[in-house]
C-alpha cells in the first residue's frame, strides 16, 4: 500500500545552501541603512525565516524593515540569489521520491517568484507538482501561510514535511502535518527536536529511509 502521498519540501537550507547569497545581502542591507552589520553567525539565523521578523529582531520599526527589505531584494534578486548551490545528493533523491511514486512540493519563505527561479536554474523545478512560496506584498510570508496557501492550492492527501529549522516544524504542525528535521541546514537539531519534529535526518540516504519509516509509523496509528 502506498506511504504518504506528499513530501512537502523547505528550500533554503534543505534543498539548496542558498546561505551565502542570504547573508551578504542582508550585511549590504545593514550597511546602506547606515547600521553594524550583525556577526556571521547571526547573519546565518536570517536564512530560512521571513525577512521581516528577522530584521525586526534589530529594533527596525516597520518603515525600516520594509526598507531593510528593500534594500536586500536589490542584491538578492540580481546575485545573491544564484550564490547557491544544490546540496549533495539531492537531486537523487528527488528522482528516488519521484520514481517510488510520492507527489512533491515546495513550501518556502522565500517569495515565490524568486524560488521558482532557483529551482529552474539549477534543474530542479520538474521534480515539484508546485512550488510554492511567499509573496512580495507580505500576505504570505510565514510557513504557515504558505502551507495553507499550497493546501488551498492541491489536495495534499498525507503529507510530510521537510526542513532544516524549527520554523519549518512549526508551520507544519499548525496544519497537522509532521515534519522531519534536517542537519545539514541552518537550524539548530536541538530546537527541531523540541518544536516536535518526528525525526531528524543527517544525510540524504537516511532522509529517505525515514520518509518511508515516518510514514509506516503515521498509516499504522491512522488506521489502528
Amino acid at each position: 500500500m502506498k506511504k504518504y502521498d506528499s513530501v512537502l519540501f523547505d528550500l533554503d537550507g534543505t534543498l539548496t545552501d542558498s546561505g551565502p547569497g542570504i547573508t551578504k545581502s542582508v550585511a549590504q542591507a545593514f550597511n546602506r541603512m547606515g547600521m553594524e552589520p550583525p556577526c556571521q553567525k547571526e547573519l546565518n539565523l536570517f536564512v530560512g525565516p521571513p525577512l521581516a521578523s528577522s530584521f525586526a529582531r534589530y529594533g527596525m520599526n516597520p518603515t525600516q524593515v520594509d526598507e531593510a527589505i528593500r534594500l536586500f531584494r536589490q542584491r538578492y534578486t540580481t546575485v545573491g540569489k544564484f550564490e547557491n548551490i544544490p546540496y549533495d545528493g539531492v537531486q537523487h533523491l528527488l528522482s528516488r521520491l519521484q520514481t517510488a511514486g510520492y507527489r512533491l512540493f515546495v513550501a518556502t519563505s522565500k517569495p515565490e517568484n524568486v524560488a521558482i527561479e532557483v529551482l529552474q536554474h539549477f534543474k530542479l523545478d520538474g521534480y515539484f507538482e508546485k512550488i510554492c512560496g511567499a509573496s512580495l506584498d507580505h500576505s504570505r510570508e510565514t510557513k504557515e501561510a504558505v502551507l495553507e496557501y499550497l493546501k488551498q492550492q492541491c489536495h495534499l492527501g498525507k503529507a510530510i514535511m521537510i526542513g532544516d529549522t524549527q520554523f519549518d516544524v512549526n508551520g507544519a504542525k499548525e496544519h497537522g502535518i509532521p515534519c522531519i528535521g534536517v542537519t545539514w541546514g541552518y537550524g539548530n537539531e536541538k530546537s527541531m527536536r523540541d518544536a516536535g519534529a518526528v525525526a531528524i535526518a543527517s544525510t540524504m540516504d537516511e532522509l529517505y529511509r525515514l520518509i518511508d519509516q515516518e510514514a509506516d509509523a503515521a498509516l499504522s496509528s491512522r488506521t489502528s
